[in-house]
C-alpha cells in the first residue's frame, strides 16, 4: 500500500512558547489544533520540557502527564497524530534541563542552560554515560507510555530534539547503548509504536558519535533538520540543502528519513518591531511571500528525494510579551518562524504546506555520486564530504535549468 507524505508542524503555543506546560490551557490547544487540522496538517510534534515533566529523577509530574493526555485527546478529536519528544532538552538556542541533571560547576559553553527560572552555564551531566540519568529517562518513558499506550493519536515517539547540543557520547558504543536502552523502554511501554530521534545538520558536519547508521538500528525512522542560514558551506537561501541532507542521512543509515524541521523567520510587524531588539536577529529575515516561495520550492524537492514527510518550523510567531524571556530575548529571530502570526491569523506558507497532504511518498534513489562511496568512512572528513557531494548534487539537480 502506498504511503502518504506526512505533513506536520512543530508546536509551541504563541502566547506560551517553552513555558506551555507550566501554564497549560486546553482551550488554547484545541483552537490551535483545529486551525492546523482545517489546513490539512496531519501530524503535530510536541516537546516534553524535561523540568516540567520530571522535576526529580524519581518523579514524573502527574499534572504534566494529565495535560499530555488531554493534548493527545484533542489531537485525536481533530484527526491529528501526535509525536511526543522526550527529554527536551535543546530548544531555540537554550538547553532546558532540570537542576538534578546538572553539575554544580559552571563553564563557558555554546548554549546557556535554563533551569528553575534562570539561565546559567552549569554543565549537563552526560546522560550517555551517567547511569542515574539514564534510569530517570527510562522512568519518564515508562510513565508517559503508560498514559499514552494504545492512544489513537500517537503515531511515533521522538527520543530527543538535537540532543547532541546538550551532550555528546564519548564514543559510538555509548551512543548505541543509550539508544538501545531508550528504544527498549518504548517498545516495552507502548508495543508497536514507531521511534525516531530528532537529528540535525551538525550531526552530519561533526562526528558526535551518534551516527545515522546506529540510530537506524534502534529507530523505525530517521529524522533530519535543516536550515541553510545556519551552515557556513552553503548560501543562506539554498533550498537544495534540505533534500541533500535527507539523502545523506538516508544513505548513511540505510533507512527512510522524515524531514522533521525546516523553515525561515519572517520580518516582524510594526507592533513587534516596537517591542524591541528587532536589530539583534541572527539571520536574514524574509517577507511572508518569500517564505511561502521557500516552502513551495522545498516540498517537491523533499518528496522527490524520497523523504517520508516534512514538518514546518514552527506553528506560531510568539507574542511580544515573551520577548524579554529566554530564549527569545537572546535569540530574537526565533520569535518569527511561525506558520501563523501570534494573533492566530494564518500565513501563506501554512496553506502551501497543507496542500501537500495526501500526496504519495516516492521511493528514494541512490544518486550516482554516492554509488562508490563508503558510509562507514563518511566521518573521516565529514565537512569535505558534504561540500563535495553538495556540489555534485547541485550540478545534477540544476542541469538544463536557465
Amino acid at each position: 500500500m502506498q504511503e502518504n507524505f506526512i505533513i506536520g508542524v512543530n508546536y509551541w503555543p504563541a502566547r506560551k512558547a517553552m513555558y506551555w506546560w507550566k501554564a497549560f490551557d486546553a482551550v488554547e490547544v484545541e483552537r490551535d489544533f483545529a486551525c492546523l487540522s482545517s489546513h490539512h496538517i496531519n501530524t503535530i510534534r510536541v516537546f516534553l520540557t524535561w523540568e516540567d515533566f520530571q522535576p526529580r529523577p524519581d518523579q514524573v509530574n502527574k499534572t504534566s502527564l494529565d495535560n499530555l493526555l488531554i493534548t493527545a485527546d484533542l489531537a485525536a478529536k481533530h484527526n491529528l497524530s501526535l509525536m511526543p519528544t522526550f527529554f527536551c532538552g535543546h530548544m531555540s538556542g537554550v538547553n532546558w534541563i532540570p537542576s538534578w541533571a546538572l553539575q554544580s560547576k559552571e563553564q563557558s559553553q555554546r548554549f546557556p542552560v535554563y533551569s528553575q527560572g534562570n539561565l546559567n552555564m552549569r554543565i549537563i551531566r552526560n546522560f550517555y554515560h551517567d547511569q542515574e540519568i539514564q534510569q530517570a529517562q527510562v522512568l519518564q518513558i515508562q510513565k508517559i507510555c503508560s498514559v499514552l499506550r494504545g492512544h489513537p493519536a500517537i503515531s511515533i515517539y521522538d527520543l530527543g530534539n538535537e540532543s547532541s547540543n546538550c551532550c555528546i557520547p564519548d564514543h559510538r558504543e555509548a551512543g548505541r547503548k543509550w539508544l538501545r536502552a531508550m528504544s527498549t523502554a518504548i517498545h516495552e511501554g507502548h508495543p508497536g509504536s514507531a521511534i525516531t530521534l530528532g537529528m540535525h545538520a551538525e550531526d552530519l558536519e561533526e562526528n558526535r558519535h551518534l551516527w545515522p547508521q546506529d540510530v537506524a538500528r534502534y529507530c523505525s525512522l530517521l529524522s533530519m533538520h535543516g536550515y541553510p542560514f545556519y551552515l557556513s558551506w552553503v548560501d543562506e537561501e539554498d533550498v537544495y540543502l534540505l533534500p541533500f541532507l535527507g539523502i545523506i542521512t538516508s544513505w548513511l543509515g540505510g533507512a527512510p528519513v522524515l524531514f522533521q524541521e525546516f523553515g525561515w523567520p519572517n520580518k516582524p510587524s510594526h507592533i513587534e518591531q516596537k517591542a524591541g531588539q528587532y536589530n539583534l536577529v541572527k539571520t536574514t529575515l524574509w517577507s511572508e511571500d518569500q517564505i511561502d516561495d521557500f516552502y513551495r520550492r522545498s516540498l517537491p524537492l523533499l518528496q522527490a528525494a524520497g523523504m517520508r514527510g516534512a514538518f514546518g518550523w514552527c506553528f506560531a510567531d510568539y507574542a511580544p510579551q515573551l520577548y524579554d524571556q529566554p530564549p527569545l530575548k537572546e535569540n530574537s529571530h526565533e520569535r518569527y518562524f511561525g506558520l501563523t502570526r501570534w494573533d492566530g491569523s494564518v500565513k501563506p506558507a501554512l496553506v502551501t504546506l497543507g496542500s501537500w497532504a495526501g500526496k504519495p511518498c516516492l521511493p528514494p534513489k541512490l544518486p550516482s555520486w554516492l554509488l562508490h562511496e563508503d558510509p562507514d568512512r563518511f566521518y573521516d572528513d565529514p565537512i569535505d564530504n558534504l561540500q563535495r557531494w553538495f556540489k555534485a548534487y547541485k550540478r545534477e539537480m540544476t542541469v538544463g535549468l536557465p
